[in-house]
């Protein structure tokens, strides 16, 4: 086909469009933009191949934030706000830092608060897009999510021996741990397979996610991500086992496949669960109990035990948390345990009171895996995108906008 008879289809396609459409999708596409800013803000910046100088890596990353907030302003410039109770429970978290910048310790403490303010304050900006009929915010992170793991593969093809050098499947173009390669696989394949359940993706397409996803886990060796996955997955699918009869046939089928699987490869299942690790290392979760231990036991006057230290890189002595509970506990006190568990907890609520449908189900898989991750993994106390996927949970359980925002 020739350029000019490529170019005229382009025209016509674009005349075909009123004024009004071709708003709407630029709206829609710099929507889409401000949440993939936000994934890129949640990618910290460790190294890649590529020899990225790290001030460059880091500006790209934290340089994201920012940007979001003025994308999302372009397209929300009346600052138009969806109230809800979801994100006025994470503004407290953020409001609870300032209580230790009072007197903060270093000055990182300062400058993770603004950044918090920042990322709260992108969020309340794209709330007017909260309950679209066409789950426009999911659709976009699935978008970003696949072309995280795009990059993983990629690095995988081309340098193998770095991407597995340490027996893990990891990021080497842009340095992705493990258990966020696992932990995005794991997202993207359970959707897929819950929108499926659903009806609102082909099988064909569904099930290619899901065995990519179960490869990349397997290939990542991370047991958390695939038992969240397991257990969202379960969670979702009784709540559509009433309605959908695809779910009844899914989980017959699962049942029969499982208890096959575990009578022909128990052992290897075990071998790759128990990943090489000896009984001490299994049942202090490859030493993050000691890490915990240092946590719980540090001296902390009656304050510090209720505000916390402030926010710092989830790291005692030099050593990283890995829980989500803990470093909650050490940066923000009991205070931000309570509200941390205040917020799952008011999904869950919300959830059962929505009618069964894909959109429950979603978001409960959403914020089952983010519970189950949350125990070993540094999770919703913190701008990650175990934040983002829980405030996605939120906007799937609001109900759909009456009138959509056009700038």
């Amino acid at each position: 086909m020739s350029g000019s008879v490529v170019a005229f289809r382009s025209r016509r396609k674009a005349a075909l469009l009123d004024p009004a459409q071709a708003r709407e999708r630029s709206v829609l596409r710099r929507v889409g933009i401000a949440w993939g800013l936000l994934v890129l803000n949640s990618l910290t910046y460790y190294g890649s191949i590529l020899h990225i100088p790290a001030a460059l890596g880091k500006l790209i990353t934290q340089g994201a934030l920012p940007l979001a907030i003025l994308v999302a302003l372009s397209v929300n410039r009346r600052v138009v706000i969806r109230p809800n109770v979801f994100l006025c429970l994470v503004t407290l978290l953020a409001l609870e830092a300032l209580v230790t910048v009072v007197q903060p310790q270093h000055f990182g403490t300062v400058y993770r608060t603004v950044r918090l303010f920042e990322y709260v304050a992108a969020l309340w900006l794209l709330t007017p897009w909260w309950g679209r009929r066409d789950m426009l915010l999911l659709r976009y992170y699935l978008i970003w999510l696949s072309v995280a793991l795009g990059t993983v593969i990629l690095g995988l093809l081309v340098v193998p021996s770095y991407a597995l050098s340490e027996g893990r499947l990891g990021g080497v173009l842009w340095d992705i741990p493990a258990t966020e390669v696992a932990h995005y696989a794991a997202v993207v394949g359970g959707l897929m397979v819950v929108l499926w359940l659903g009806g609102m993706v082909h099988g064909r397409i569904a099930l290619i996610a899901a065995l990519a996803g179960v490869i990349i886990i397997v290939l990542s060796h991370t047991r958390t991500a695939l038992v969240g996955m397991v257990a969202g997955l379960l969670v979702a699918g009784l709540s559509l086992i009433v309605t959908r009869a695809r779910a009844r046939k899914f989980f017959a089928t699962a049942a029969i496949l499982g208890s096959v699987g575990i009578m022909t490869a128990a052992g290897v299942a075990t071998a790759w669960l128990a990943r090489g690790q000896n009984a001490a290392e299994l049942t202090s979760l490859t030493g993050r109990t000691d890490f915990w231990h240092l946590v719980l036991t540090m001296p902390r006057t009656r304050f510090q035990e209720i505000f916390g230290f402030g926010l710092s890189n989830g790291s005692v002595d030099g050593l990283p948390i890995d829980s989500n509970w803990l470093v909650a506990y050490l940066e923000q006190g009991l205070f931000a345990v309570v509200v941390c568990a205040i917020m799952p907890l008011f999904l869950l609520v919300a959830a059962f009171f929505q009618p069964p449908g894909t959109r429950r189900a979603l978001a409960l898989f959403l914020v089952t895996y983010s519970l189950v991750a949350s125990f070993t993994q540094v999770g919703f106390a913190q701008p990650t995108t175990y934040l983002l996927e829980l405030t996605l949970a939120a906007s799937l359980l609001v109900p759909p906008a009456a009138a959509r925002l056009r700038g």
